[in-house]
């Protein structure tokens, strides 16, 4: 088994117009109302084949946003795009389990672009300005928010395997503690030293989770903010 770890990588956006869900599958969607059988037909269509609880969180994923796109009343070809979009930025969050936050916002901006703007073989005007936005806050509240939980639950857990390695004569090093009566000093070296490693590792998580929270902050701005609006209209 691949052992190593996937660096995270830039994704390259492009248009998802019936990539992963065809004309016939979403008739098949439009005709389910029932949670259950919408859960059934969305499993067949994407080829879920997870064991739980990754199974029912992704299901749940696309379900809820079935439902979003059907309070907005999009069309079949909107609500195909926008399942295409969840699951690659799902894929792409996924696809390591490093911290990759930056460039699936990124990658989730530029996705919503190609389906915005009008500049054939690259982007189609499938979504207007206002409802770019919407998605946009969808994607951010219903994903994006957590990003964290997805990861902790997709991805294999990461864990340090800390050896240390002393300097010097062990002979040497082995007298000295003999000659000093102190029989317990290289226990204590150890835990001062597993002591300092984890402090240092708080200390990075912390500033990560520092990261998140500010990365967060300056996307619910741009929500606010025209300039998405602005691209979508040239």
């Amino acid at each position: 088994m691949d052992t190593r770890i996937k660096v995270p990588q830039a994704q390259k956006a492009k248009v998802m117009l019936w990539t992963d869900v065809s004309y016939h599958d979403m008739e098949e969607i439009d005709k389910t109302q029932s949670i259950p059988d919408l859960e059934s037909v969305l499993c067949s269509v994407f080829g879920v084949d997870l064991s739980e609880p990754k199974r029912g969180v992704l299901l749940e994923l696309y379900v809820q946003a079935v439902l979003f796109c059907r309070e907005r009343s999009f069309k079949k070809e909107q609500t195909s795009a926008i399942l295409s979009i969840i699951k690659s930025v799902h894929e792409a969050n996924v696809e390591t389990p490093l911290n990759n936050i930056e460039q699936c916002f990124k990658y989730c901006k530029e996705l919503l672009l190609c389906h915005s703007v009008r500049r054939p073989p690259f982007s189609i005007n499938l979504f207007s300005s206002e409802e770019v936005t919407g998605i946009l806050n969808y994607l951010f509240n219903s994903y994006m928010r957590h990003y964290k939980l997805y990861k902790y639950i997709f991805t294999p857990q990461v864990k340090l395997d800390l050896s240390l390695t002393y300097s010097g004569n062990p002979n040497q090093e082995e007298a000295t503690m003999e000659e000093s009566s102190v029989p317990s000093s290289k226990s204590g070296l150890k835990a001062l030293i597993e002591k300092e490693v984890r402090e240092q590792m708080m200390l990075v998580s912390g500033q990560l989770d520092q990261r998140f929270k500010e990365i967060a902050d300056q996307h619910n701005r741009a929500l606010e903010s025209p300039q998405l609006n602005h691209k979508a209209k040239k």
